[in-house]
């Protein structure tokens, strides 16, 4: 693709960086599913003729299927939020509250965009009860992105989300789907920790699984599996048998540009027909 396109999301962990890469090594296919859509990234600059984008984020999926819907209502409704005597604490914080107060699917999604931009870092994160509790980020004029909400929702018509898991995204591929994996990563550390923005965290446990579930599809349904993840002992253990190549991109964890520094990366590609040439 000639121009690349960003998700009107903020996101951790987002890969509008790594897009290039990934399509070096992403297969042909008909349908490209992703259980761990994110900010849609890679939704957005790939062209498959369908896609299946999951999350377990009920938030996200609501979002993007209103988005999908009704793109010209929403961006309406979500511009009016996006205002100086809004971009204050004291704003943001009756902002947080309503949307963790409210039920209402499209109010949800108004303030999730308002919270994603207005936010620390972009960051999206849920207490124990499910609540947002991202703090306020302090930005002199956090960015309305309406000209990526439409290219997004032009492109979502080609596009299913579901709010499912990992494990019943990979339930529902089929024949010709090409499959994209982006879990939490694993630490880098022993003493780097990870939680997941939904739920009780991605374990190692988790890890190992999501490993193994794309093994079995690739050797046994003929159905690519390519996943990213930080380049460690660990993940090189965990994906044997794929085809493995190493990459450096620039992870922005820190708000300082001191602290973001390039790691390497580790692209995984299980695929049927590179497993017979090694047997």
């Amino acid at each position: 693709m000639s121009r690349k396109n960003r998700a009107f999301l903020k996101w951790a962990g987002g890969k509008f960086k790594l897009v290039d890469a990934l399509n070096r090594h992403l297969p042909a296919g008909q349908r490209l599913v992703e259980p761990f859509v994110g900010a849609g990234s890679v939704f957005l600059n790939t062209e498959y003729d369908e896609y299946l984008l999951c999350d377990i984020n009920q938030d996200l999926i609501d979002l993007y299927n209103i988005v999908k819907r009704q793109p010209e209502t929403y961006i309406q409704a979500a511009k009016a939020l996006f205002v100086d005597r809004m971009n204050n604490k004291e704003a943001y914080y009756d902002a947080r509250k309503h949307f963790n107060s409210s039920c209402d699917p499209f109010l949800r999604a108004i303030y999730f965009l308002y919270l994603n931009r207005h936010g620390f870092n972009g960051l999206c994160r849920y207490n124990q009860k499910g609540e947002f509790n991202v703090p306020f980020g302090s930005y002199k004029k956090p960015y309305f992105p309406e000209k990526e909400i439409r290219i997004f929702a032009e492109k979502a018509q080609r596009a299913e989300f579901r709010c499912i898991s990992y494990e019943q995204a990979f339930e529902l591929v089929t024949d010709g789907d090409v499959i994209y994996c982006d879990p939490p990563y694993a630490p880098l550390s022993t003493t780097a920790s990870f939680t997941t923005y939904v739920g009780a965290g991605f374990s190692l446990d988790d890890q190992a699984l999501l490993a193994r579930y794309s093994r079995h599809t690739a050797l046994e349904r003929g159905i690519p599996v390519l996943i990213s993840n930080h380049d460690i002992p660990l993940t090189r253990e965990l994906y044997h048998g794929a085809r493995l190549e190493s990459i450096q991109v620039q992870r922005n964890i820190s708000q300082k540009g001191s602290a973001r520094t390039k790691v390497d990366e580790l692209m995984a590609l299980y695929d049927d027909t590179y497993h017979e040439e090694q047997e």
